[in-house]
């Protein structure tokens, strides 16, 4: 079997492409779409995103310590996509792409309304990484939208119909293939 080596990157794909809501009050609020980001702890929760210093939200979660991680849906798309085009110096993101500011549970941005799952982060500690900071967070709270809740009451990917980001490009996902340790679960009789 034949292979390429390539030069060092990022190819780590399909990431989540997630939409990151920051400000204390509406003359500041803010949208950042960003697709480094993660989970890396479960007890007590925490994850990540990385931001270019110079973005405008760099500048107001590293002053409040906060932000709120919005998952995407395929019908979230084009303001996922616009949002991490256009900069919050120049435009209100919420008004140009209609979506809604909610207050959120535990910090002072907002949540964003069309968002199937809303993560509310506190930033612990900014690891400086090169054309990225990492601002690694705790959450501190979770909102999940009731119309994407199946019958056994599980947030439903099926239903969300999340948005990934590889390479450039925004993409769907496919079918469920089997849930975690399904290939070493003992076959019911």
């Amino acid at each position: 079997m034949a292979k390429t080596h390539w030069k060092p990157g990022t190819i780590v794909y399909p990431i989540p492409a997630v939409m990151v809501s920051c400000g204390e009050n509406p003359d500041e609020y803010n949208i950042l779409t960003v697709a480094w980001t993660g989970t890396i702890n479960s007890d007590p929760p925490m994850c990540y995103i990385s931001v270019r210093p110079g973005r405008h939200s760099y500048e107001i979660i590293k002053r409040t310590g906060e932000f709120i991680i919005n998952l995407t849906t395929e019908r979230l798309a084009k303001a996922t996509d616009w949002c991490g085009c256009r900069s919050g110096r120049k435009y209100n993101k919420w008004k140009e792409m209609n979506l809604t500011p909610v207050p959120a549970q535990k910090v002072k941005a907002p949540t964003i309304g069309e968002s199937p799952v809303n993560i509310e982060c506190k930033v612990k500690n900014i690891v400086e990484l090169g054309s990225h900071h990492m601002f690694v967070a705790e959450v501190v709270g979770v909102t999940v939208d009731d119309r994407f809740m199946n019958d056994e009451n599980a947030f439903s990917f099926a239903k969300a119909k999340p948005l990934v980001y590889s390479h450039g490009h925004y993409f769907g996902l496919g079918k469920n293939i089997g849930k975690f340790g399904w290939s070493v679960e003992k076959k019911k009789k």
